[in-house]
């Protein structure tokens, strides 16, 4: 999966987790397209400050979902909608909640 794509959809399911400061440089860095240094000139910080942070970012979405497994319970669910067999859904539901 595309970096931005999977950094975005962790940010749906865990942007509320992040502080205000940590959700305003994703959402300028990856929503708004804002190069680092247009964000630091923003917030009048150095570009250095601001990648750093977005670096933290991502490994915090990353680390809650190491944890929660959230994004991957719902794309395992997503592809339940794929199989015609119940009996194949059976097991994958049964599957995903003993994870």
């Amino acid at each position: 999966m595309e970096k931005f794509v999977y950094y975005n959809l962790l940010f749906d399911l865990y942007g509320s987790l992040l502080t205000d400061k940590e959700r305003n440089y994703f959402a300028l860095y990856y929503e708004e397209n804002l190069t680092l240094q247009e964000i630091a000139d923003n917030y009048k910080v150095s570009k250095s400050y601001i990648g750093n942070m977005i670096k933290k970012i991502e490994i915090k979405l990353v680390g809650l979902e190491s944890k929660l497994h959230i994004l991957e319970k719902k794309q395992d669910l997503e592809n339940l909608l794929l199989i015609d067999d119940i009996n194949q859904i059976y097991k994958q539901i049964k599957k995903i909640i003993n994870y």
